[in-house]
């Protein structure tokens, strides 16, 4: 079972705080028999579902058959990999004194790299509910810091003090990025409020025209987790619920939803499109497993410790 949501009217959290309420809602406060059906007693009065009859135009309905084909072709081009990362979730990060995101997001970083054999420009979602009407602002998470740790974990020929310094450097950085997302500092979209306004005056920006015009390569998100408490979830972890996901941005790009649901556990939602060469999203989803692993053996933090 799940839902699929148009992105106009409302961010990722608000559409998972509905999802979240409607999953505990029907295993924990509706039921199901052991039999798997649901309880209660049938209501013989309620009046039976009528199928509607439309009359619709042929000139109409090519025009929607024609949207159908468009849509199944976008939908049938995207590869979709999902996986429940099980080894350690934000307990085992807290033990290494960072923040789970940052964590998360410089392993993406090093997975990317072990991947393509590059960097390229990253996009992840920061909120700015905390303003009246707020909705996104952008993190780039590609940054000095970031690269030079992931260059030096690659090359294989630093200590691990080292490492676990540029490590640092590299969390201190983005969470400052995302702090200053949060609370309205952020660039991008000044720089699209910016083109707007160009647009509207007529003139001509060649650098909003191309910074705007960069791809986002690998675009993430974090969905939000636990926003209403309906069930302890250390005592049903098999009720946990995975989050969603959304499609690659670029053509040869990955889209990256991860939620860190507890103590213990990491979801991944990896998309990218089957008309890539270059890209795989199964492949990518080993890599990012890999590159979460090495980060943690750096602080030689075992699961047990966490």
């Amino acid at each position: 079972m799940g839902l699929n949501t148009e992105h106009a009217w409302a961010d990722a959290p608000i559409i998972g705080h509905l999802w979240e309420f409607v999953l505990a809602t029907d295993v924990f406060h509706l039921g199901y028999t052991d039999t798997g059906h649901c309880l209660g007693t049938p209501n013989a009065a309620l009046p039976h579902p009528q199928r509607l009859q439309w009359d619709i135009p042929e000139q109409c309905q090519a025009v929607i058959e024609r949207s159908y084909q468009v849509a199944k072709a976008l939908a049938d081009d995207v590869e979709l990999y999902c996986f429940q990362f099980l080894s350690f979730g934000k307990g085992l990060i807290k033990k290494c004194r960072t923040s789970p995101d940052a964590f998360v997001q410089i392993s993406l970083q090093l997975a990317h790299f072990r991947d393509r054999g590059k960097f390229c420009l990253t996009y992840e979602a920061s909120m700015t509910r905390m303003f009246r009407e707020g909705r996104t602002e952008t993190v780039r998470s590609c940054t000095n810091e970031s690269t030079a740790f992931v260059k030096a974990m690659v090359e294989g020929t630093h200590k691990k003090a080292d490492l676990q310094s540029l490590f640092r450097k590299a969390s201190e950085k983005h969470q400052n990025m995302y702090r200053l997302a949060m609370t309205g500092a952020g660039i991008d979209r000044h720089l699209f409020c910016l083109y707007v306004v160009s647009k509207y005056l007529g003139v001509s920006s060649p650098f909003l025209a191309e910074v705007l015009s960069e791809p986002w390569r690998l675009s993430t998100s974090q969905t939000t987790q636990f926003q209403i408490r309906m069930f302890d979830p250390n005592k049903y972890p098999n009720h946990l619920a995975p989050g969603g996901g959304f499609g690659p941005v670029a053509d040869d790009g990955y889209g990256v939803s991860y939620m860190i649901a507890g103590e213990d556990t990491i979801f991944f939602h990896i998309s990218s499109k089957f008309s890539s060469s270059e890209t795989n999203a199964q492949r990518f989803g080993n890599h990012i497993r890999q590159a979460l692993l090495d980060i943690a053996d750096l602080f030689q933090v075992s699961k047990a410790d966490s």
